[in-house]
């Protein structure tokens, strides 16, 4: 398939955006993840409030990181002999790109089971705010 120069181009920057969007989900994890961690220590209402409130924020990150992946996804698999493969195997580089692929699969799916766990403890934890607190989120 002829690939046009804007075709080209769109294809690379969805391609960018959509490794862009795995690593978005992964930092946004392990930062809420490490936020929680805090929170366990501080064990207050209030270090219970911060996180909760900095949860809502996060999942709105992670939705949209996660849905950038599937879409994102769709053109990429289209194009991906003609664009990706045919560069890869031309410089002999396949096995850099199943690694690169392998990884961001394992990324994403791991990254879903952690953030569903995750928001297992985010409910606990609302739980446990006095209702004071809890009309403030």
């Amino acid at each position: 398939m002829q690939i046009s120069p804007g075709l080209g181009v769109a294809i690379m920057m969805n391609n960018y955006l959509h490794d862009m969007a795995t690593g978005l989900m992964v930092g946004s994890g392990f930062a809420l993840h490490a936020i929680l961690r805090i929170q366990g220590t501080m064990k207050s209402s209030q270090a219970t409030l911060f996180f909760l409130k900095t949860n809502q924020q996060m999942v709105k990150l992670f939705k949209f990181a996660l849905w950038w992946v599937l879409l994102g996804g769709v053109p990429r698999t289209i194009f991906y002999t003609s664009f990706e493969w045919a560069n890869a195997a031309d410089k002999l580089q396949i096995p850099a790109l199943a690694v690169k692929h392998i990884m961001m699969f394992t990324a994403v799916v791991w990254g879903g089971y952690a953030w569903r766990r995750m928001q297992k403890r985010v409910a606990i934890l609302r739980e446990s705010l006095p209702p004071e607190l809890l009309d403030k989120l």
